[in-house]
């Protein structure tokens, strides 16, 4: 074994004793990170060539601050992103939820499909679809000036239509004309603040984690949104928490003028996002 694999080893242990979740995937990234290779190939590192600088960011894990943060990259699906101080790191969570929308609007029998991402943060998501379905017309919005940076970043050069602006009243030019509408809100109850992981409860901004008593003010707020933007037949699809799996279904309410609302699970097989039709006139 070489010094490098050999400072990982206590490298990991150092974090699985602080709590983080995947300490030997973390200790491996950092590796690879600081000494600029990909993770498979640390084994080539010389012992000459270890950076003491690895163990600066080992403590900086160590103290719960998100790896991505660390790094300075998030992946999502095929994505490299730019994340930092105020946006939220994309989960891979999310990546199912893309993964529905790229399915539905791969179904549809549009020409180019007109979507629109309501909270994009770093704008993952939105990059995603533009960047899976080539032929849609990708719009988003965020409402936070320091997200919006990260979004800048990551979508320049690319079709993506970003905008400065609130989710609930976006895109008023776009009303009744699009076929999807995505979004990953706010959904965590403002009781549950002791319970959140220290890496989101301390380093992701408030406005994107918490939103009202039950964690469903943002989400309700997303379902008026869509209703305004979508044509007849077009879907919406909202991520949430797992443990709200039987609520926000019921906020697609055929009386609200929704269809075959339903929810959905995510890799892990727990409820993770939930999906409705406007229903047609």
């Amino acid at each position: 074994m070489n010094l490098l694999l050999a400072e990982v080893a206590q490298a990991a242990q150092r974090l699985a004793d602080a709590g983080v979740p995947s300490p030997r995937f973390d200790a491996e990234e950092l590796a690879a990170f600081v000494h600029g290779v990909k993770r498979g190939a640390l084994h080539t590192v010389p012992d000459a060539e270890f950076d003491a600088r690895y163990w600066e960011a080992v403590a900086r894990r160590e103290a719960r601050e998100p790896l991505q943060h660390i790094t300075g990259r998030a992946f999502f699906r095929y994505l490299e992103l730019q994340v930092g101080p105020g946006v939220f790191v994309p989960r891979p969570e999310t990546e199912s939820v893309v993964g529905w929308a790229i399915d539905a609007v791969r179904a549809m029998d549009v020409a180019e499909p007109l979507i629109v991402d309501l909270c994009t943060g770093s704008g993952a998501i939105a990059l995603a679809l533009a960047q899976e379905v080539p032929r849609s017309r990708v719009h988003a919005v965020e409402l936070s000036e320091q997200a919006l940076e990260w979004a800048r970043k990551n979508t320049a050069g690319s079709k993506v239509d970003l905008r400065h602006g609130d989710a609930f009243t976006a895109f008023p030019d776009l009303d009744g004309q699009v076929d999807l509408v995505i979004s990953n809100p706010p959904y965590i109850p403002l009781t549950e603040w002791e319970h959140v992981a220290p890496e989101a409860r301390d380093h992701d901004p408030e406005l994107a984690l918490f939103s009202g008593p039950d964690g469903l003010h943002a989400i309700r707020g997303i379902a008026r949104a869509a209703h305004r933007l979508l044509r007849p037949g077009g879907v919406v699809v909202v991520e949430h928490a797992d443990s709200q799996g039987g609520q926000v279904p019921w906020i697609f309410e055929e009386d609200a003028g929704w269809a075959d609302a339903a929810d959905h699970p995510d890799l892990n097989n727990r409820p993770r996002f939930t999906t409705a039709r406007r229903a047609m006139p």
